[in-house]
């Protein structure tokens, strides 16, 4: 087995700072598995790759604007904060900063976005504890939904890469799919981003089927790998789930001679977890499974997914599914060619050769 493509050098202007003028508008590097053809298109030229009965697996997840910012009550600093969670007992589990130790029982203050409408009323966050690994469990005032106080107070939680993580208002949009639904995650489901209410409409009427997942995306999504050795390193912990309607959906493609084609890696991941003991099942809970080389995909025919980062999880999964050459080879075809990386970045479709 060859290595696996699992480092490379990218150049900071190939990082996308804003998504394309139009979502469909993306460019799409069409790349055969496991051998080294590629082929260059835009996303709106996805129903000319693709073929009746074909079914496509999406994550309906919606991003929370899980991103706070505001001030230490007793001595006015600035305190920053990403939601993560809300545990059993009502408490928020945060990745927070802020100058000095902040003790148990010391309260913040949430400034809402200045572009935001003003609140009913302010959001204090109360410090109870701290977890194992240093996140911090706080109170929130008013004892409200999280959704609700976020949405009045939050904003949306651009990963570091794009500009600095620093949000605008058309991130409110943008950084969301069409088809955003449940409210969970603190990243994006990326490959996703592509879709419009129109190519959707386009691939209906050719015959290619849609179905949804969930898995809500989690701040490990942002932290690269630690260590070269994928058997040493520590998956992340997300809630999905397959609902029985999809696993009927994936039997009606396969019965039909369609091809099963995840749009994501997060779709990839909630798929597999749930075909754990070989067989596809309905599925809910938690999973941590860490796809890489070699891995028996047990659902997938094909994977839309954006470029990933460096010595990233991501980039691993997409390594097991498509063969170490021939990822090097579009990865540095894409970056010779102009092709923007990472979330608001351009995609790739992987498809068996079969497909041609």
């Amino acid at each position: 087995m060859n290595e696996p493509f699992f480092d490379y050098e990218l150049p900071p202007d190939r990082i996308a700072q804003f998504p394309a003028d139009r979502r469909d508008a993306s460019r799409l590097l069409r790349v055969t598995r496991f051998q080294l053809g590629l082929s260059h298109h835009h996303f709106y030229d996805l129903p000319n790759l693709l073929r009746p009965n074909d079914l496509l697996v999406l994550n309906d997840t919606r991003v929370l604007p899980a991103r706070l910012i505001g001030k230490r009550d007793q001595t006015g600093g600035a305190w920053e904060g990403l939601y993560l969670r809300q545990t059993d007992a009502g408490l928020w589990e945060m990745l927070a900063q802020t100058r000095g130790y902040a003790q148990p029982g010391e309260s913040f203050t949430i400034h809402p976005p200045e572009d935001a409408p003003s609140p009913e009323s302010p959001l204090r966050l109360i410090l109870v504890d701290r977890t194992e690994d240093r996140h911090w469990l706080m109170r929130p005032e008013p004892e409200q939904s999280p959704e609700t106080l976020l949405i009045a107070h939050g904003r949306i939680p651009l990963p570091p890469y794009i500009r600095k993580g620093r949000s605008q208002a058309s991130d409110l949009e943008r950084y969301q799919t069409v088809y955003a639904n449940l409210a969970g995650s603190v990243a994006a489901p990326t490959a996703g981003l592509h879709f419009t209410p129109e190519l959707f409409t386009r691939l209906e009427a050719m015959g290619v089927a849609r179905a949804r997942i969930t898995l809500h995306v989690g701040i490990g999504t942002f932290q690269p790998m630690k260590t070269n050795d994928p058997t040493q390193h520590v998956m992340h912990h997300e809630w999905g789930m397959v609902p029985e309607s999809t696993v009927a959906a994936i039997d009606r493609c396969r019965s039909a001679g369609g091809r099963v084609i995840a749009v994501g890696t997060t779709v990839t991941r909630a798929l597999e977890s749930a075909a754990k003991s070989g067989t596809l099942q309905p599925w809910q809970g938690e999973t941590n499974l860490f796809i890489h080389p070699p891995y028996p995909f047990r659902v997938l025919d094909g994977l839309i997914t954006n470029f990933h980062l460096p010595k990233s999880t991501l980039l691993l999964l997409v390594d097991a599914f498509a063969g170490s050459d021939t990822i090097a080879h579009a990865y540095n075809t894409a970056i010779t060619e102009g092709y923007r990386f990472f979330s608001y970045g351009d995609a790739m479709l992987l498809l068996n050769a079969a497909a041609n």
